[in-house]
């Protein structure tokens, strides 16, 4: 019986193990915490759209129930497209942009950010452009005014404008400023929302306000969503293009980056 000590050989070094378990284990701890995030982030997208969404499923049942007309309601009965086109452009665009903000769902199905966004784009369009037919060919409702009427047309205009400059962006593969403008126009898109939480301590403590509180508190609640997609833009800077290779790849750039 031999060993070291009789014939004075050492032990031969072991292999190094591999560090890839380890590395795996360290990505995923990494990665587990920013998943989360996004989809937090996405619950309380689909959640502060609720209200307007609920809204708007009430609105839906009115007109295809024939609900009796009212002074309030009587202008979608008169043309009923413009609001039915409104209400289910909205509700596509703010429950699938939700979704692009959760980057963990993202990354296991890199389909998913091309797909919704063939359906996404259109559905943006739709809400903003029949948002601005209604502006300018329905009737003002009560409390309304002009200044609310030209407010509505700016962000109407600036959200379809920011949709087209956000696809122009990924055509010419350009993910960090497609990034920018779709999540600029998915908050515009996402103003109702805003809109309720600017309208409720109004309601509270004054009751329903006037034309002009009413006015400013609509445009807070755009200019709130544009100010937190500004800092969303700025908080994770991407690439600023990708390779000739893969529109695969832009798709990570998506609407809350990577």
């Amino acid at each position: 019986m031999t060993d070291e000590s009789t014939t004075g050989r050492l032990p031969s070094p072991q292999k190094p193990r591999s560090g890839r378990p380890a590395d795996d284990r360290n990505r995923a701890a990494r990665t587990a915490p920013s998943t989360r995030a996004g989809w937090r982030a996405a619950a309380g997208l689909i959640a502060l759209s609720a209200v307007p969404m609920i809204a708007g499923a009430v609105r839906l049942t009115e007109l295809a129930g024939g609900a009796a007309i009212t002074p309030e309601n009587a202008r979608f009965f008169a043309a009923p497209l413009p609001v039915v086109l409104h209400i289910v452009g909205v509700s596509l665009y703010s429950v699938l942009g939700a979704f692009q903000f959760a980057a963990g769902f993202r990354r296991r199905r890199p389909g998913w950010h091309r797909a919704a966004g063939r359906v996404l784009v259109p559905a943006g369009l739709v809400a903003a452009l029949s948002g601005l037919w209604m502006t300018l060919f329905y009737p003002l409702p009560a409390g309304d005014g002009d200044l609310l009427s030209a407010i509505r047309l700016v962000f109407g205009s600036a959200m379809a404008l920011a949709i087209v400059l956000g696809l122009a962006a990924i055509r010419r593969r350009d993910v960090a400023r497609h990034r920018a403008w779709m999540i600029r126009g998915y908050a515009i898109g996402l103003g109702a929302g805003t809109q309720v939480l600017t309208h409720v301590p109004w309601f509270l403590v004054l009751g329903t306000p006037g034309e002009f509180p009413r006015a400013m508190l609509m445009a807070a609640g755009w200019v709130i969503n544009l100010a937190v997609a500004e800092w969303v833009i700025r908080r994770r800077p991407v690439i600023r293009s990708v390779s000739p290779a893969g529109p695969a790849g832009a798709s990570a750039g998506g609407l809350a980056g990577r």
